[in-house]
């Protein structure tokens, strides 16, 4: 499990072969065998590092639903840890795994703050509601305005500053992990209904049989 908080941005040293080789330093400098790390919001296995870079193996399926396919040597991309039993959650819960990929349509400033536009399928707008958290490359933000095509999620500077937002434009792709509180409630919702349809047990049921 992650927060949302990117502790560093890396750069790709090599990438192929189903095998990221990313240049780092904060997020090694505890690091082990097997760790997970973040790489843009894609929950990685370390496979070997050392003290300037690590490397991780990437399914065929990751590369499938998420933007790690577009990345090339020199690309950045947000590093985190995965959290401790100590850590602080300063964003919100994030797995790692991404739901889908949206397109950045637009930035626009307003005032101190920039409103970053989002195209995204309705399979994960379903899930997106205004005020609620979505983790965008890993990031941890808040969501700001929401429609049947896009959502909007309001930057401050230092958010731009310190991820590989910084480096991004309109039409670039990007992870999109919607909060998973969100899948859960739909899922119990959904079987509630398939056990009232099914004439599960229930109250009236045992009464109607003599209980």
């Amino acid at each position: 499990m992650f927060t949302g908080i990117i502790e560093e941005v890396g750069r790709i040293r090599r990438i192929g072969g189903g095998q990221l080789a990313i240049d780092c330093q904060k997020v090694v400098e505890d690091a082990t065998l097997g760790d997970s790390i973040a790489v843009n919001g894609v929950c990685l296995t370390v496979t070997s590092f050392d003290k300037n870079h690590f490397t991780a193996d990437v399914m065929p399926e990751t590369v499938r639903r998420t933007s790690l396919a577009e990345l090339s040597k020199c690309s950045p991309v947000n590093l985190e840890r995965a959290l401790t039993l100590s850590s602080r959650l300063g964003g919100h819960i994030v797995s790692g795994h991404i739901d889908g990929t949206g397109e950045i349509v637009s930035f626009k400033e307003e005032g101190n703050a920039i409103l970053m536009k989002i195209a995204a399928g309705s399979e994960l707008l379903r899930y997106i509601v205004e005020k609620g958290s979505v983790a965008l490359d890993g990031i941890s933000l808040t969501v700001a305005a929401v429609t049947d095509t896009d959502f909007t999620v309001s930057l401050i500077p230092h958010t731009r500053e310190v991820t590989n937002l910084g480096s991004k434009k309109a039409g670039s792709t990007i992870n999109i992990e919607t909060d998973v509180l969100g899948k859960y409630v739909e899922k119990m919702l959904d079987g509630n209904k398939t056990q009232k349809n099914a004439g599960g047990l229930s109250r009236a049921f045992l009464l109607e049989n003599g209980f």
